[in-house]
């Protein structure tokens, strides 16, 4: 708080406990009353606004701005300012480079994305402009700058803010006087183009042409919805319980937020290929896919790594077109294929996301949704999955006894590794009645 004292001889005195603690007086000389009370106001708006780290209000910063050098200082001096020469000498790009090195606590994969707001930044303003001379117009202009490029609105929402991310700190550091881009941003709008729900028929074709590595890649992707690369890569044997029919699938891009894992069933329509899978790996695998992981993830982060570019090939291999966001598509297919069966809390939990997110970025309207509310047929790959599925999987899939989960004499790997698990479980069924590419998303076995 703030306090006016006058002295005897008409000489106002302003008093307030800055940021650092100690109280300083601001003395004011021989000035008309309401002239004192107005300083202190402001004074005490700006101390006010030091202590909750927020931003003064717009009338304040340009009293402030208009104060003489000197009376500038003191308040500088008080940390209720920033020194203006502090101001002169902040350069956009150093800036941005200093904010973003001193970041510790973001992965890099966030930083790979502030980089491309970084660049764009640096690109319309200029590596050496002043960062307290960008005002709410040049945000603006930054704004339709990006619209230019033909962004995505996604995009453009992402970008900007991020951009407002950054101002937020250069007010913190008191280095501008209020956040241009607080109130730029645009609306990201759904591009319903780009949301393709991949039938199990084209799936088919596309499987055709794979490695059994892709194999497996692809089907742990289109029918348990594990996000390529991240979940597909880290999956290790010690998480898979055929018997028991589940998974435990880690999450490398939730963990942040306390959900590093969860419990996936093991579909029948991917049982066949972790068998096969398993019957390839080395004597003390620990990854089921351990292929790929050296390129895809670097420093501890993961990344494509040129996947898209070669699923996008088997997919031409096989006449098919490729469709929009490859394997995002396929997560997206299988959580509508699984909420047209199962109650959408039971389905977010296996996909890992929440009904809210299901909704708005995965959950697609299927030609066989209209079929079925005109009363027609549904279409030939959705009756597959969708209408007969339940009753080929109780044909194909049976609970397995105790005797036939042992491993047969021979057929046994050691791992390394102690927490490792033995060998999965046969079915007991031949392997030609287990193929599950017409089948629905029944779990394999009662208990799920």
């Amino acid at each position: 708080m703030a306090s006016i004292s006058r002295a005897a001889d008409g000489r106002f005195t302003v008093q307030v406990a800055c940021p650092d603690g100690r109280r300083r007086s601001f003395r004011l000389g021989r000035v008309p009353k309401r002239d004192a009370e107005q300083f202190r106001v402001r004074l005490e708006h700006l101390e006010r606004a030091a202590k909750l780290g927020t931003t003064p209000d717009a009338a304040v910063l340009a009293w402030a701005a208009d104060l003489d050098d000197k009376m500038h200082a003191r308040l500088a001096a008080a940390g209720l300012v920033t020194p203006r020469e502090a101001r002169q000498a902040a350069e956009l790009q150093a800036f941005l480079d200093a904010h973003c090195l001193a970041r510790v606590d973001v992965k890099p994969a966030t930083k790979t994305v502030w980089a491309q707001a970084v660049r764009d930044l640096a690109k319309h303003f200029g590596k050496q402009r002043n960062l307290a001379s960008i005002t709410e117009g040049d945000a603006d202009s930054f704004k339709l700058f990006l619209i230019g490029k033909g962004l995505a609105s996604f995009t453009i929402h992402k970008r900007l803010q991020v951009c407002r991310a950054f101002f937020r700190a250069a007010v913190r550091q008191r280095l501008v006087d209020s956040n241009p881009f607080a109130q730029v941003g645009t609306r990201a709008v759904l591009n319903e183009d780009r949301m393709v729900f991949v039938t199990r028929e084209t799936i088919a074709a596309v499987l055709e042409q794979c490695t059994p590595t892709w194999r497996l890649i692809v089907k742990l992707a289109r029918y348990a919805g594990l996000r390529t690369p991240s979940e597909s890569l880290s999956l290790r044997w010690a998480d898979i319980d055929l018997p028991a029919g589940r998974m435990i699938v880690r999450s490398p891009k939730t963990a942040h937020v306390g959900k590093a894992s969860r419990v996936v069933p093991i579909f029948p329509e991917i049982r066949e290929e972790l068998e096969a899978a398993w019957d390839r790996a080395e004597d003390g695998a620990e990854f089921v896919l351990p292929e790929y992981r050296k390129s895809c993830l670097s420093a501890g982060e993961w990344k494509n790594a040129n996947l898209r570019t070669q699923f996008e090939r088997i997919i031409l291999r096989a006449g098919q077109t490729p469709w929009p966001r490859l394997f995002h598509a396929l997560r997206s297919s299988c959580e509508t294929e699984l909420a047209a069966r199962f109650p959408v809390h039971v389905v977010t939990a296996w996909l890992g996301n929440t009904p809210k997110v299901a909704m708005k970025h995965y959950l697609l309207t299927t030609d066989a949704d209209f079929a079925s509310a005109a009363g027609l047929p549904s279409p030939t790959a959705r009756k597959s999955g969708a209408e007969s599925g339940a009753q080929a999987v109780q044909k194909a899939v049976r609970p397995v006894s105790a005797s036939e989960c042992q491993s047969e004499p021979g057929n046994e790997k050691t791992p390394g590794n102690p927490g490792f698990r033995q060998p999965v479980a046969s079915t007991g069924t031949d392997r030609q009645h287990q193929q599950m590419a017409g089948t629905g998303f029944e779990p394999a076995t009662s208990r799920l």
